[in-house]
C-alpha cells in the first residue's frame, strides 16, 4: 500500500543525509526511553549515541541502527525502581558480554528457526507500538483539555490530551509532514525526503511563531562527552545475583530485536548482513555503553526503516547518525530543541505506514490457518508484552503445529515375502508419531521373521527408538525376530549410540563393487 523505498545505491550524499534524518529523530526517542526506564534523559543519549556508533562500526549489518529502545527499557525500570541506576549500568556491561559470548558461539545462525509467519507477526505487532508510542505526544502533563486519559505504556506521568486548538495545529503539521515524505520523492530524490518535511515543518514553525510542543519541551539534552565510569556497586555474588537474570533478559531480547531487524533490513536492501557478527557488535556496544553512563540498547526498527527509506545502504549512515546526535548534544541543543514534535510524529508515522505489512490482509485467507493465527498471535503478544516474548510464543506455536502435521505422516504398509513378513514405513518417526507407528502393527498376525523397512522413513529421536525397542519387545515374547531394513546412516548412528536401549537385528545394504572398463 505504502512503498517507502528510495535510493538503492549506496553514495556518500545519501548515507550523510539519512544519517542526520536519522539523528534528528533519535533524540526524542531517546529522552522517551529513558523515562521509560526510570533514568536521566542523558543516560538515554549516551546509549542512543555508543551504541549507534559502536555497531555502524563492528555490527554485522550496514544500514542498520541502534541505540536505547523501548524494549529494553520496560525490562530496566524494575531494577533501577529497587536498586539504582549503577546497578543498571552493571547489568549493562555483563548483557553485553553474554551477547558477545553468544556471537563467538556463532548461535546468531538460531535466527533461521524463526517462521516467515512470526517474521510478519514481529513487523506489524512492532509498527503497531510504534504508533502507539507516539500518542503520548499528543499529550500535556497536569494539564486537562479535549479529552482527559492516561499516557500509554512509556510515560512516567499521567497526561490529559491537548486542546481542540492545539490538537488540530499539532494534527495539520503531522499531516504536513506525512505529505512530504510521501509526495517528495515523486519531485526529487536529491534530499531525504523525511529530512526536508523537519526542516519545512520546523520552518513554519519558528518563521510564523505557531505555539506548539518542540522538542525542548520534553526535556533539554545539553550535556557534556560520556566520562569513563566503573559502576560502583559490590563486586561479589550477591551483585550478581541481583544483575545476572536481568542481563540474561535483555541480552534475548537485544539480539531477538537486533537479528529480526537485520532480516528485515536485508529483504529491503537485498543484501546479507552477518548475524554472528551483529551479536558480537551489539556486546561490544552494550559493554562499552555500561562503562560509560548509558543505559544500552539493540537495534531500532523504526529509525532503521527512516535510514533505509532516505537513502542509508553503509556504514556512513550509522557513523553519521552517532556523531550528529554527540553534536546535538555538545553544542547543537538550543537549535534541536526548537525542532516541533509534530514533525518528528510525522516522520514516525510513515515509518509505521512503510513497516506494516498491508499485504497481511491480503494473504490472510489463502495462508493456512495456523500460519494465520500465528501472525496475529506475535503481533499481539508484541503489543501487550514485548518482543522477545513474542518471538518465543510464536516459535514454540510454530513448532507445535509442524510437529502435530508431521506426526500425521507417518504410515506402514503391511505385505508377505515368502516367509517373512514385511512392513514399508514412510514419514518421520519421533515423539509425535510413536503412537500411531506402534498401532500399525499386526504382531499376533505376523510371521516369525518380520522386516520392517525404512527406506521412506527417519528415526528422528530418543522417542522414536522407544518405540522401535517396544516393538522389539511385543514380538521377542511372541516368539519372533525382528529386522530393521534401509536406515538412513543417522539413523544406524542414533541406534549405536542407544546401545542395549534397541534389542533388534539391523540389516546391513548390500554393497555392491562395478568394474570399471578403462
Amino acid at each position: 500500500m505504502f512503498e517507502l523505498k528510495a535510493n538503492t545505491v549506496q553514495s556518500v550524499k545519501n548515507d550523510v543525509l539519512s544519517g542526520f534524518t536519522v539523528a534528528l529523530a533519535l533524540v526524542p526517542e531517546a529522552v522517551a526511553f529513558a523515562f521509560v526506564a526510570g533514568v536521566e534523559p542523558l543516560v538515554g543519549l549516551y546509549a542512543a549515541f555508543m551504541v549507534g556508533l559502536i555497531t555502524a562500526v563492528f555490527g554485522g549489518r550496514p544500514g542498520m541502527i541502534s541505540g536505547a529502545t523501548g524494549a529494553l527499557a520496560v525490562v530496566m525500570v524494575a531494577l533501577v525502581a529497587q536498586h539504582g541506576v549503577e546497578y543498571l549500568f552493571a547489568t549493562v556491561v555483563l548483557m553485553g558480554l553474554l551477547q558477545m559470548t553468544a556471537g563467538v558461539l556463532k548461535l546468531g545462525k538460531f535466527i533461521r528457526m524463526v517462521p516467515h509467519p512470526v517474521m510478519l507477526g514481529f513487523v506489524n505487532g512492532l509498527a503497531i507500538v510504534i504508533f502507539l508510542a507516539q500518542l503520548s505526544q499528543f499529550g500535556v502533563a497536569g494539564e486537562t483539555g479535549w479529552l482527559q486519559g492516561t499516557a500509554l505504556q512509556g510515560s512516567v506521568v499521567d497526561v490529559a490530551w491537548l486542546e481542540t486548538g492545539d490538537l488540530a495545529r499539532m494534527l495539520g503539521l503531522v499531516a504536513l509532514t506525512m505529505g512530504i515524505i510521501f509526495f517528495l520523492p515523486k519531485l526529487t530524490r536529491a534530499i531525504p525526503s523525511s529530512l526536508a518535511a523537519i526542516l519545512v515543518v520546523s520552518g513554519l514553525v519558528i518563521g510564523f511563531g505557531l505555539d506548539t510542543r518542540v522538542v525542548g519541551d520534553v526535556a533539554g539534552i545539553a550535556g557534556g562527552l560520556p566520562q569513563f565510569h566503573i559502576p560502583t556497586v559490590p563486586f561479589n555474588l550477591e551483585t550478581l545475583r541481583i544483575i545476572l537474570p536481568y542481563s540474561i533478559i535483555l541480552a534475548a531480547i537485544g539480539l531477538i530485536e537486533s537479528l529480526l531487524t537485520l532480516r528485515l533490513v536485508d529483504e529491503i536492501t537485498q543484501t546479507h548482513g552477518n548475524g554472528n557478527r551483529e551479536c558480537v557488535g551489539q556486546g561490544l556496544a552494550n559493554t562499552v555503553t555500561g562503562l560509560f553512563g548509558g543505559m544500552g540498547g539493540c537495534a531500532m526498527i523504526g529509525q532503521s526503516m527512516i535510514n533505509v527509506n532516505s537513502g542509508g545502504r553503509g556504514r556512513l549512515s550509522g557513523i553519521v547518525a552517532a556523531l550528529s546526535l554527540l553534536a546535538f548534544i555538545l553544542v547543537g541543543s538550543a537549535w534541536i530543541e526548537k525542532i516541533p514534535l509534530a514533525a518528528l510524529v510525522g516522520v514516525m508515522f510513515m515509518v509505521v505506514l512503510g513497516t506494516f505489512e498491508w499485504s497481511s490482509f491480503r494473504i490472510i485467507n489463502k495462508i493456512p490457518r495456523s500460519d494465520a493465527f500465528v501472525l496475529v498471535l506475535v503481533s499481539a503478544v508484541t503489543v501487550v508484552t514485548d518482543l522477545a516474548m513474542a518471538v518465543v510464543v510464536g516459535v514454540i506455536v510454530s513448532a507445535l503445529v509442524f510437529a502435530w502435521n508431521n506426526a500425521k505422516q507417518i504410515r506402514v504398509q503391511r505385505e508377505e515375502h515368502g516367509t517373512s513378513q514385511y512392513y514399508r514405513v514412510s514419514g518421520p518417526l519421533f515423539f509425535g508419531s510413536t503412537t500411531a507407528f506402534l498401532t500399525q502393527f499386526s504382531v499376533a498376525e505376523d510371521k516369525n521373521d518380520v522386516i520392517i523397512d525404512f527406506a521412506a522413513s527417519k528415526v528422528c529421536d530418543h522417542s522414536g527408538l522407544e518405540a522401535i525397542d517396544t516393538l522389539a519387545e511385543r514380538y521377542l515374547k511372541s516368539g519372533k525376530t525382528l529386522h530393521l531394513l534401509h536406515l538412513s546412516a543417522d539413523c544406524k548412528q542414533l541406534l549405536k549410540k542407544a546401545g542395549n536401549l534397541v534389542e533388534v537385528n539391523v540389516i546391513e545394504d548390500p554393497r555392491y563393487l562395478v568394474p570399471v572398463v578403462d
